[in-house]
């Protein structure tokens, strides 16, 4: 159990890397960096549009309205981008990894 959090943790890590190198190259269009940039607003903010102590509709809409907005952002952003910032995310991961792994415990 401890391994699939701690794998699902890297994956929202390298994710949001991927978005960040997305929104900051100039081949992404301006309506994708909107639509990422609600989204991970939205993930963030201390409050939602439907209050979850709604019963099913307050949780309805973290499942649908961020997933949505991120699902749309991608489609409209070119998949070379998409492709070029994941094999960044890949390349970061790696070099990290190797960082760790060559520093010395006292």
């Amino acid at each position: 159990m401890k391994n699939k959090l701690i794998q699902f943790s890297e994956t929202i890590k390298r994710e949001l890397q991927v978005y960040r190198t997305v929104i900051a190259d100039d081949r992404t269009p301006r309506a994708a960096r909107i639509l990422l940039g609600a989204a991970i607003g939205y993930l963030l903010l201390p409050f939602d549009l439907i209050p979850d102590a709604i019963p099913l509709l307050g949780q309805l809409d973290d499942l649908l309205i961020v997933p949505g907005l991120f699902w749309l952002a991608m489609r409209l952003i070119p998949h070379e981008v998409i492709e070029q910032a994941r094999q960044t995310a890949a390349l970061d991961e790696h070099v990290h990894t190797e960082d760790l792994g060559s520093q010395n415990v006292l």
